[in-house]
């Protein structure tokens, strides 16, 4: 009869030869004279398989590799919540790092924003302090359209001439004395009473540069730009 230790079944821990002992003393058919600790001290010494009966080991065997088995088992549930917990320290690093960088993304967009707004404002106040005031042309007899389309690019912002001309030409074509004849709409921009644009200069009726000055204000109050204006005209044919 080979000689097989019984441990080579990994029939290692006290319980599992506790098991084994009772497994053999119920096949034996006898009765166990001992408590636990005499089985597991009984088992203890058993080491080798051959020392075992024969129609026992068959037994010894079962319980030994379920032991086994059972180790296993248990080692692959504590490998696997490791592994688990392993992947999700990550993910919380690496959705950490993510939220971090959008928050800096945004801060960053929200500086370009508000540095691009303050150029923007800046370049239109200096264009806004280089046009001349009305007061500052000499009155002349008579103002030719070439007159008067110079005195608009000095007075009104160079962003802004465009619209600004835009509309002048679709309402009265640069004549500073255009008059409706149906409405009593005058001037440049066809105020209407002409007489409104008394509040930029009392030579309203005679002077370009008094009318441009209560158009640019005009466009500015009601659309906040001449480009505005010309955007309210373009879908209304008015503004």
């Amino acid at each position: 009869m080979s000689r097989i230790s019984v441990r080579g079944f990994a029939v290692a821990s006290a319980t599992a030869v506790t098991t084994v002992g009772a497994v053999v003393g119920v096949a034996a058919g006898g009765t166990p004279a001992a408590d636990d600790n005499n089985f597991e001290a009984a088992a203890a010494d058993t080491t080798l398989l051959a020392d075992i009966p024969a129609g026992q080991q068959a037994q010894v065997q079962t319980a030994s590799l379920t032991q086994q088995a059972d180790a296993q088992a248990s080692a692959a549930d504590a490998s696997a919540k490791k592994s688990a917990e392993e992947s999700a320290r990550i993910q919380a690093a690496k959705d950490a790092k993510s939220k971090k960088q959008a928050a800096e993304d945004r801060i960053e967009a929200e500086r370009k924003a508000a540095a691009e707004k303050k150029e923007k404002e800046e370049a239109e106040r200096a264009s806004r302090s280089s046009v001349r005031d009305a007061s500052s042309f000499s009155a002349q007899g008579s103002y030719s359209v070439a007159d008067v389309q110079a005195m608009a690019r000095q007075m009104v912002p160079a962003d802004q001439f465009q619209c600004f001309s835009n509309i002048v030409n679709h309402e009265s074509t640069w004549n500073y004395r255009a008059t409706n004849p149906s409405s009593g709409a005058y001037g440049l921009m066809q105020a209407l009473p002409g007489s409104k644009m008394s509040s930029a200069g009392a030579d309203w009726q005679t002077n370009p540069a008094t009318q441009i000055k209560w158009g640019l204000s005009y466009m500015d109050s009601r659309y906040g730009s001449p480009c505005g204006a010309w955007s309210f005209w373009q879908a209304n044919n008015w503004y």
